[in-house]
């Protein structure tokens, strides 16, 4: 089992710069793939970026070249570095662990308006 606590939304202007983080309660060694995803009001869920404990890393089309996925090992944590954001953004942004079974977190919200 693993508990999944996101931080770092909030209210950024456009262009604007975030950086999400997903800890995790365990090492993320082993967790096969740890993901970012997003649900726009009104909007299904949506993957955003994984990587796999391989270190391969893949996005949604919409934010290659403006977001960036990353791993600390040693924090059992995942980043999501967003630069360039667009109001389009906004949305709720969970990260997901997949093992055996997938593991989510409560969610931070980001808005992205002037």
């Amino acid at each position: 089992q693993v508990q999944l606590v996101e931080s770092g939304g909030g209210l950024v202007q456009p262009g604007g710069s975030l950086r999400l983080s997903c800890a995790a309660s365990r090492s993320i060694v082993s967790i096969n793939v740890m993901g970012w995803y997003r649900q726009a009001p009104g909007k299904e869920r949506e993957l955003v970026a994984t990587v796999t404990s391989g270190g391969n890393k893949n996005y949604a089309d919409s934010v290659k070249g403006r977001f960036t996925i990353s791993r600390d090992i040693a924090k059992n944590t995942v980043y999501l570095q967003m630069n360039s954001l667009k109001s389009e953004d906004t949305a709720v942004y969970y990260c997901k662990a997949g093992t055996l079974y997938n593991y989510w977190g409560q969610g931070t919200q980001v808005t992205v308006s002037s």
